[in-house]
Formats: C-alpha cells, sequence, structure tokens
C-alpha cells in the first residue's frame, strides 16, 4: 500500500512538470533503478510484518529427538517402583556375594567388555532356542552384575511380547510397557521403570501382543534405542525364543552381540544349531550352557549352576 501510495503520487508530480514545460520525460518511477532505491528505502516499515515468514528459524533451537532427552530428566520422569525381586532366581538385590551363579555371571561381565574392546557392544540380544531353557534369567542378572560397577547403568528390556516373563523375576509391573510404546501410546518416560538398584532401569513388555512382528518391525524399537542409548552402559533386550517364531530376529536387526542360552542337558543339539543359523556370525558372542550340573562346569566357556531358571 505505501509502495502503491509513492508510486501514484511521483506519477502525478511528473506528468504536471510535463504539461508545464511542454517536454516528454522518462517518468523517473517507471525506471528500474529508481523501483530498486524505494524498495531499499522503504524496507524498515515492512520488515517488521515480514520478519516472521522471511526468517528461517535458527538450527540451534530446532527440536530434535535428543534435545530433551538426558539423565537427570530419565531419573526425574521414569517412576520409581516397589519392586519385589524374586530371591531364587535374582542373584545380586542381595548382599550375599557368594551365592551360586554370582561369580560366573561376573566372569561373563568381564568377557563382554573384553569383546567390546575389539568392537562397538552396547545394545546386547539375550535369546535362546527353545522357551524354558532361562533367557529371562540370564538377561535379568546380566543388567544386575553390570552395575554393580561404580557409574555404570543399564537397562533390561522384556521384548518377549507374546509370552513376556522378566516383571515376575523383577516382582514388578508388566505394564505400561514395549508393547504401548510401540503403538505410539506412551512415551519411554512412561514405560522405563526405577526400581531398589541403583542404575537399573527395566522396560517391560506390556500387555500380551498379537502383532508382534509388525510392532517390532515398525521402527519404533529403533527410535527408542537410538533415545536412550547416550543414557547407558549397557542395553540388554531380552526376546522371544528363536525356534517357534521370528521375533528374535527382527530384534536382532538393531543389536550389536547376542547371546545365545542353552540349557545342560534340556535343548536338543539340533535346536541350538537351527537357532544358531538364525544369525549372522558376526553378531554371534556364545553360548551360555544355563543350569549345568557341577561336574560340567569345567567343559563349558560360560556356565551357571543356578538350575532354577524355569522361565523363558
Amino acid at each position: 500500500e505505501t509502495m502503491s501510495r509513492i508510486h501514484d503520487a511521483l506519477k502525478r508530480a511528473e506528468q504536471e512538470r510535463a504539461a508545464s514545460t511542454g517536454t516528454h520525460v522518462e517518468p523517473a518511477f517507471d525506471q528500474p533503478e529508481f523501483r530498486e532505491q524505494v524498495a531499499r528505502e522503504n524496507m524498515p516499515s515492512l520488515q517488521p510484518t515480514m520478519a516472521p515468514t522471511m526468517q528461517p528459524i535458527p538450527t540451534a533451537t530446532m527440536p530434535t529427538m535428543t534435545s530433551a532427552l538426558n539423565y537427570e530428566t530419565l531419573v526425574a520422569r521414569c517412576p520409581q517402583v516397589e519392586w519385589t525381586p524374586d530371591p531364587k532366581t535374582m542373584l545380586f538385590f542381595t548382599e550375599d556375594d557368594r551365592r551360586m551363579g554370582a561369580e560366573e555371571f561376573r566372569t561373563l561381565r568381564s568377557r563382554l567388555y573384553q569383546i567390546r574392546e575389539k568392537m562397538p557392544l552396547k545394545r546386547l540380544l539375550v535369546t535362546s532356542a527353545l522357551p524354558k531353557e532361562g533367557k529371562s534369567f540370564v538377561a535379568a542378572n546380566l543388567g544386575q552384575v553390570m552395575v554393580r560397577q561404580q557409574g555404570r547403568r543399564a537397562l533390561v528390556i522384556d521384548a518377549d511380547l507374546r509370552n513376556p516373563g522378566m516383571h515376575r523375576h523383577f516382582g514388578a509391573p508388566q505394564t505400561p510397557g514395549l508393547t504401548e510404546y510401540l503403538l505410539g501410546e506412551c512415551d519411554e518416560f512412561a514405560t522405563l521403570q526405577r526400581g531398589p538398584m541403583e542404575n537399573l532401569f527395566f522396560m517391560p513388555a506390556g500387555r500380551i501382543a498379537g502383532s508382534a512382528p509388525e510392532l517390532l518391525s515398525n521402527g519404533r524399537l529403533k527410535l527408542l534405542l537410538q533415545r536412550v542409548e547416550p543414557l547407558f552402559d549397557w542395553i540388554i533386550i531380552d526376546s522371544s525364543p528363536v525356534i517357534p517364531v521370528s521375533d528374535a530376529t527382527l530384534v536382532a536387526k538393531v543389536c550389536e552381540g547376542i547371546l545365545m542360552v542353552v540349557r545342560s542337558n534340556v535343548t536338543p543339539a539340533d535346536m541350538a544349531r537351527r537357532a544358531r543359523e538364525e544369525f549372522p556370525d558376526k553378531l554371534l558372542l556364545g553360548v551360555v550352557l544355563n543350569g549345568a550340573p557341577a561336574g560340567q562346569l569345567s567343559q563349558s566357556k560360560y556356565y551357571y549352576g543356578e538350575a532354577v531358571a524355569t522361565n523363558a
């Protein structure tokens, strides 16, 4: 509007001057140089209304997926839950360091750190060929032994969406959990739990899902791990057994290493071989022999004498 008024006034002035002198004058306001000058001189008065749509948003203020997620925020927003750990299967919630199996978990922890010196290793999948081999027992105790080292933080995730059981080991609520997160019903703050052990966090499986493969492959599991990975030293994921369903192979795609649990004198050798073939060689870190009698301990690379781990 301002430009239009200036244009009209100048046009009338030029016409009046031409009429009084009887000469033809090239209208200055039609010359490109004049129009550019007028635009420059009037730009300051127009800028306040144009700035909000013309100026780009500074990169520093753009929202990012991890900008609001730090450890202090996590501790403040994650619910403190009253767990009642199963004393028969959870080895590190008491001060008794001489419990059967405790030292073997420390050995496994040391070997995992040795592997980490040679390759990136933070997201660890714990699975088995068949149900009832003790994978949840191994995953839960591995998370506990990791945080026994001062300053170390661990997140244990129950990704067995068909037959979740880890919440029973911890004595923790089953919901909300991973299913609810994958469905987009809640964020990670609502699904992560803090229990009595410092620096140990737990995400239960949530309600049982009939569409587990679709949920595990919809991209939100990868997003979850990307968001929380900077906050933890270890992320230990328990999955469904390998042979009956495909869920473990889907979870393995977002992990950096796999531990296969086999139960001594129970797991058929051909089933263990079939399960092992489902994963790339570079991901398979080793085999945990669970429930081995004392006489067999020297024959296994990783071994656990705790024979009460019966939940898959």
